[in-house]
């Protein structure tokens, strides 16, 4: 990877935007980049635009103050939520006053969120690297990337451009995410947890095949679900966990023995709390978007196929009794 900066050095920065908008495991990859800014700027006041569902989570594990940018929301009411956009607009500029932003998203509607704040240096990725080249002409310093490295790592080499000495090294603690007050989740600790659910639906595994599955661990297994999921997870036929908020769900996947699922952000929630996890790949590269440091437990067609459904039961099996014993 080319270590030279794209930009001239920044004069002392007082105070820095972060744009990643969503998704989940999108934040859940940006977060160790903002985490080692804080620590790298210790006098730079740090800002996260960002979409409310995940604000919990990053001002606990990030450290930095959250901007409510709620874009799904306004995506269909743009009209009738003129006035929430303009205070959002004023928020952004009232905290930028004309300094730095930084847009770890590069889609059109992040660099947007970056330019409306006013911020006079505005970093992203270069426009090779990014899914909306759009967001370039937003930008004005791009920063080149290795494409075979991970998301995380290029979030982190974005991140080193606004500080030269940031330390990439040093981990970051997920644990204060995970909460279950009233003790509810404690029947399900060392549990394997299978997630039949995905972003979008190339990303899922058959169900037929989580039934399987299931039914090979037996009364290990443990489904787990979000929101519009629940037939879905019914499909697998094992137990299933019952609802949870966001902190509830990483309080489950900490306890678990091992966690199973495709390229989704409970996914990558377990692998960043420490908890093994087995990844199932098809439509995208786990070199980029694996979960981060257990790279080698993942089961992918990517490099063939690139369909879900070339994922045998079997090689999912080899690959669990390589972490935990299943007889």
């Amino acid at each position: 990877m080319n270590k030279q900066s794209s930009s001239p050095a920044l004069p002392h920065l007082s105070r820095l935007l972060v744009v990643r908008l969503s998704a989940f495991g999108d934040v859940i990859h940006t977060i160790p980049a903002v985490v080692a800014l804080r620590r790298a700027l210790p006098s730079t006041e740090i800002a996260w635009a960002v979409e409310p569902a995940y604000q919990e989570l990053i001002e606990l594990v990030a450290g930095v103050q959250v901007i409510p940018a709620p874009l799904k929301r306004w995506g269909k009411s743009a009209v009738s939520s003129g006035r929430e956009i303009r205070g959002l607009a004023r928020d952004l500029r009232t905290f930028t006053r004309g300094q730095t932003a930084i847009d770890f998203q590069g889609l059109a509607k992040s660099a947007l969120v970056a330019r409306v704040s006013g911020a006079t240096e505005r970093f992203g990725f270069h426009p090779e690297s990014v899914r909306e080249r759009v967001s370039s002409w937003l930008t004005n310093r791009h920063v080149r990337i290795d494409p075979l490295e991970h998301v995380i790592d290029w979030n982190l080499r974005l991140a080193r451009e606004v500080a030269p000495d940031l330390d990439a090294s040093l981990a970051v603690d997920f644990s204060p995410f995970a909460s279950d007050p009233l003790g509810m989740l404690a029947p399900f600790k060392g549990r394997i947890v299978l997630l039949p659910a995905a972003g979008r639906p190339e990303k899922q595994w058959p169900a037929e095949r989580f039934r399987d599955l299931a039914a090979r661990l037996g009364d290990r297994a443990l489904v787990v679900w979000g929101p519009g999921e629940q037939e879905l997870a019914q499909q697998v036929g094992a137990e299933m966990a019952p609802p949870t908020s966001f902190r509830e769900l990483a309080s489950l996947l900490r306890a678990a023995s091992l966690v199973i699922g495709g390229d989704t952000g409970p996914l990558h929630l377990a692998a960043a709390l420490g908890t093994p996890v087995i990844g199932l790949y098809g439509p995208t590269d786990p070199r980029r978007n694996g979960p981060y440091g257990q790279l080698d437990r993942v089961v992918e067609s990517f490099a063939s196929t690139r369909s879900m459904a070339s994922i045998t039961v079997a090689e999912v099996l080899q690959k669990i009794g390589e972490i935990v014993a299943i007889s």
